[in-house]
């Protein structure tokens, strides 16, 4: 057997992590799609969580565009030294970050993690002159946009529905969005797909072209087809897993939830994904949908939503990037020494 280079056994490291991160957010976020679904009764947690995984497995194989985004935007891979370190660096901050905020319940944002981790660990490979900062704020400014965005359009939507339903009896009107609630999760499970599993993409594929591995024209970002389909996979199977403690605090703890409120979120976030997706801009699932629901809630009766809660979610999003950006630094540093 061939003694492997240093840097293959990094590279290996660097997919298996990636892939392990997709899995984990995959686990984390599969609450984003299902949870309004089950905590109205319009699916049971098994069928949704099937659901789910079929549609994330889709919605990851149909675009390249934030993949692109993610690995090209953030650092340039073709400039990046030591890139297979700093990618492993990233995956390792997000990937702990992820664990801990599932831990305790909190949805987080693997989106925040692994760009905070990418953007952490490439400064303290080269300092500021690593990253990329229009690209960099680009990305910030889309994350921070796409909340606020959904809490209006949930805010709206809720109001329409409302008002179009307002004379149908109050049982007949449950049953319909109960129907109804199938599809807009299974449209909110496609866009998560096609939105999240494309950063473990485009990670990869940084790891690929920084370490050599890929060879591509400069500013070139072509996602190699193995790299699509292990993604898409990693992530349908950690959505299959499901994450039971986010499910609770998102399908309940925020506002009770009916299912004409619950297809309003849902497909006011799906929305928002979708549009952000074709834009080639990288969004956190978790908080649109949180967003979306907030927005729903607080057109109804604003002492219906939960906001001590809401605040401490808030708090998580806001410290969630600082956090796992200094994490993946500290990261890189050790792994500099060792590896």
């Amino acid at each position: 057997m061939p003694d492997l280079s240093p840097e293959v056994i990094i590279l290996v490291l660097v997919v298996i992590m990636a892939l392990a991160f997709d899995f984990i957010n995959g686990f984390h976020d599969t609450a984003n799609a299902i949870a309004t679904s089950v905590s109205t009764r319009a699916l049971s947690p098994k069928t949704a969580i099937i659901i789910a995984s079929l549609c994330n497995l889709i919605g990851a194989l149909s675009y390249t565009g934030v993949a692109k985004t993610i690995g090209g935007s953030i650092t340039d891979p073709f400039k990046l030294e030591n890139g297979l370190v700093v990618v492993l660096a990233a995956l390792t901050s997000a990937i702990l970050w992820n664990l801990i905020t599932w831990w305790f319940g909190i949805p987080s944002s693997s989106s925040h993690a692994i760009i905070g981790g990418v953007a952490g660990a490439a400064f303290g490979a080269a300092g500021s002159g690593a990253i990329n900062w229009s690209g960099f704020i680009s990305i910030i400014q889309a994350l921070i946009i796409s909340p606020l965005v959904a809490f209006a359009i949930g805010f709206v939507v809720i109001k329409l529905v409302s008002w179009f339903v307002r004379n149908s009896a109050y049982h007949k009107t449950n049953k319909g969005f109960r129907s109804m609630q199938v599809l807009s999760a299974s449209w909110q499970a496609f866009s998560h797909g096609a939105n999240d599993a494309q950063k473990t993409m485009g990670v990869i594929t940084l790891a690929l072209i920084s370490g050599g591995f890929l060879v591509q024209a400069p500013g070139e970002f072509v996602i190699p087809l193995w790299v699509k389909l292990s993604a898409a996979l990693a992530m349908a199977l950690g959505t299959a897993f499901g994450g039971w403690r986010i499910i609770k605090t998102l399908g309940g703890k925020i506002m009770k939830i009916k299912p004409i409120s619950g297809f309003s979120a849902d497909l006011s976030s799906a929305l928002i994904i979708t549009i952000f997706t074709a834009l080639k801009l990288p969004v956190s699932t978790t908080h649109v949908i949180t967003s979306a629901i907030l927005g729903v809630g607080a057109s109804q009766k604003l002492n219906a939503v939960k906001w001590g809660l809401a605040g401490r979610i808030l708090v998580t999003w806001v410290i969630t990037l600082p956090i796992t950006g200094l994490l993946a630094a500290a990261c890189y540093v050790v792994f500099d020494v060792f590896l």
